[in-house]
């Protein structure tokens, strides 16, 4: 697989050179594992490896990392439902695919459980990289605007705490996925702003590829049958026939 690097030996400027930073890596074929951990490890860098899916899972939730590449095709445990699980239960970590598969359905079913990209093999190790530093580079950004700028919105009776990542309406709390929650929150920072689907897919997903404004679609349908009283007429996340959505604060 074409995943060799292009720099002459002895050239690691295409390192990541980010301080701290923690990845996992879970792929089951041990020869990429290690190539991309000798790839992406430095002085400021630490990258561990798993072979298999239950060994990767078990990485994953007993530790702390700031990012996990992470193959669907793993033996013990699909990367489908590692993703699945750690999305549901444990705090948000970025999420970068690896799949030799070459249906769309499983790249969108990632996405949409809650991966922040994806890379087909075989891709080039200058590729992987770039991912990487993006996804690293976004979640430090976050967590700067993060220090600078209010953790609770207050949208009349919805109340979003990022702190915590909790959601209430009406006093009641809802249970929404890492992705729904931060879709929800890039809505309710900019009230009465229209976004296009393109718009939201670089914004809360990172990525602008023209093809997966369904993704979009499927998650706003999912906030809506649990935030809004009528999803049918929904109140808070407004369609915008041939332009995309607009968050409103009911009067």
């Amino acid at each position: 697989m074409d995943i060799q690097p292009k720099h002459a030996p002895g050239d690691h400027n295409h390192k990541v050179q980010v301080k701290n930073q923690r990845i996992l890596v879970v792929e089951d074929e041990q020869d990429i594992a290690n190539l991309i951990k000798l790839h992406l490890h430095s002085d400021t860098c630490q990258v561990e490896t798993a072979f298999d899916g239950l060994e990767g899972l078990k990485k994953a939730v007993a530790e702390t990392w700031d990012l996990i590449i992470l193959d669907l095709q793993l033996p013990r445990l699909d990367g489908l439902e590692i993703c699945r699980q750690i999305r549901a239960n444990y705090n948000y970590v970025p999420i970068l695919m690896l799949t030799s598969r070459d249906t769309e359905l499983d790249r969108v079913l990632g996405l949409e459980l809650g991966a922040d990209d994806y890379l087909t093999k075989p891709f080039s190790i200058l590729e992987l990289s770039a991912r990487v530093k993006a996804l690293l580079r976004r979640v430090s950004m976050m967590g700067e605007l993060s220090q600078e700028s209010s953790d609770i919105l207050v949208r009349n009776d919805l109340i979003l705490d990022r702190t915590r990542r909790t959601v209430t309406v009406a006093g009641k709390m809802v249970e929404l996925t890492a992705k729904e929650f931060d879709l929800l929150w890039f809505f309710a920072s900019h009230p009465g702003r229209a976004f296009t689907r393109l718009e939201l897919l670089q914004e809360v997903w990172g990525y602008g590829h023209e093809g997966y404004e369904h993704t979009v679609n499927s998650h706003i349908n999912r906030l809506r049958a649990k935030i809004e009283p009528d999803p049918a007429n929904p109140t808070f996340v407004h369609t915008l026939w041939g332009v995309g959505y607009r968050f409103d604060t009911p009067n």
